[in-house]
């Protein structure tokens, strides 16, 4: 019998690979580039490359956080969206972009809030919302897109 393997894409070229269930101490590295892959679940800050790869070479829906250290409904939100990104494991990558610090990638596609919330899929926009939320609405406007 197999052992469980959850799907992830590469931060580095976007490829979706099968990620172990319990990979021990053993680094999991992407078949294509060898850059090693994140956990799935977990979320993570992504910077204007790696976003791009994601969201325009990713076989997953990737849910992007816009947020500011600055922000108190985005520290808010950041335990909510850790929750969801466990739930999702395998079925959603779960990114975060901090605006102060790529602030030409924000203006490029219209943030004027955050936290905002974006969803996209095949390199589509599939939807966005602005603001602090409960988990339970975030979870069902996520699945509503995925």
């Amino acid at each position: 019998m197999s052992a469980k393997k959850i799907k992830v894409s590469c931060f580095q070229c976007g490829q979706t690979n099968y990620y172990p269930e319990n990979p021990g101490e053993k680094t999991v590295v992407c078949g294509r580039c060898r850059s090693p892959l994140p956990r799935p679940g977990d979320v993570i800050s992504v910077n204007q490359v790696q976003f791009r790869n994601l969201i325009s070479r990713s076989s997953l829906p990737v849910l992007v956080d816009f947020f500011s250290n600055n922000c108190g409904p985005c520290w808010m939100m950041a335990p909510i969206l850790e929750r969801l990104a466990r739930r999702r494991a395998g079925e959603v990558m779960v990114v975060k972009v901090d605006v102060d610090k790529f602030p030409d990638l924000a203006t490029l596609l219209g943030i004027e809030a955050v936290p905002t919330f974006i969803v996209f899929y095949k390199d589509m926009e599939r939807g966005r919302t602005s603001g602090a939320m409960s988990e339970t609405d975030l979870a069902l406007w996520v699945a509503r897109l995925t």
